[in-house]
């Protein structure tokens, strides 16, 4: 738990950088008043948490002020994580294994949301947890993808199946779903190719992806994901709802958290969407793919201990 704690803690330091760099020490020794309630506003938009979230935040340090003028920093800061753990309660995607194998998760999202890399440390974390796993090079259409992930595969001793750029992109989903269940595999993850979401072409490639995976299987995808970088802010929630619409999402993957102040924004992509995150991108190692835990992400936002 205290490894875990602490990726989430090295994480989100930006995050709350912002925060305490806003607030001059507000989650010290300095007790609460009018100024420092209102650095601590500023420094919850800057960070993307939204109106609804700060102004529950705001109001539970508020009347809880109310109630003891004697309320220090670091009191606030466990009031404002007990807030974003009430707001995430259902937030934590858990993979469940389809009723045969494999289970198949699709990863979609925009260029550069981090879904090819995504889709290989997913494997590599599966990997690692005594699961045989297949990645399929389905973004046929984003010059060298299919190569990043055949090196991703050949690092972390992966097996793939792919075909060249330009090839078409449904066809190997087919091929590599065929593949997973002859021999065996618990897992397959399909890598796409990254679209706008107001391109309806591109979108009509993914719903045939979805049309060839169910000729074999009328389950699949038992997962889609939706892969969103993270320090995109609020700007990925309309992202997200389209998407949604088009291909019927069943959870997120939020990528790139360690390197943005803006943090919060899961939360107001949680609200919004109801859709389950499943996990978070803390860094650009393996193992830095993460399960999301709403306990561990508001503890660190606001800097607390485990």
């Amino acid at each position: 738990m205290f490894g875990l704690f602490k990726k989430f803690k090295e994480g989100f330091a930006k995050t709350f950088a912002s925060i305490g760099a806003q607030t001059r020490g507000l989650f010290g020794g300095r007790r609460i008043d009018a100024a420092a309630l209102g650095e601590l506003e500023e420094a919850l938009y800057t960070a993307d948490f939204g109106v609804a979230t700060t102004e529950e935040i705001l109001g539970e340090i508020k009347a809880a002020y109310k109630k003891d003028a004697a309320l220090a920093g670091q009191q606030a800061a466990d009031l404002g994580a007990a807030v974003l753990k009430r707001v995430l309660v259902g937030s934590e995607g858990v993979i469940k294994s389809a009723a045969s194998a494999p289970t198949v998760i699709v990863l979609i999202g925009v260029n550069g949301s981090g879904k090819t890399t995504t889709t290989a440390k997913l494997a590599w974390k599966l990997k690692q947890e005594g699961k045989s796993v297949m990645v399929a090079a389905c973004d046929t259409f984003r010059a060298a993808a299919v190569e990043q992930l055949k090196t991703w595969a050949q690092r972390l001793d992966l097996e793939i199946v792919a075909s060249h750029t330009g090839a078409d992109s449904a066809a190997v989903a087919f091929d590599a779903l065929q593949a997973a269940k002859s021999r065996g595999r618990d897992y397959l993850i399909v890598d796409t190719a990254g679209r706008l979401h107001t391109k309806s072409n591109l979108m009509e490639e993914l719903a045939k992806i979805k049309r060839v995976l169910q000729k074999q299987d009328p389950t699949a995808p038992h997962e889609s994901w939706l892969v969103v970088d993270g320090s995109l802010g609020s700007n990925s929630i309309e992202q997200a709802k389209v998407f949604h619409r088009s291909f019927g999402l069943t959870g997120l993957v939020i990528t790139k958290l360690d390197g943005t102040s803006r943090g919060g924004a899961i939360v107001g992509i949680w609200r919004e969407l109801k859709l389950p995150i499943y996990f978070v991108g803390l860094g650009e190692q393996k193992e830095d793919l993460q399960p999301f835990s709403a306990e561990n992400y508001a503890r660190a936002v606001f800097g607390l201990e485990a």
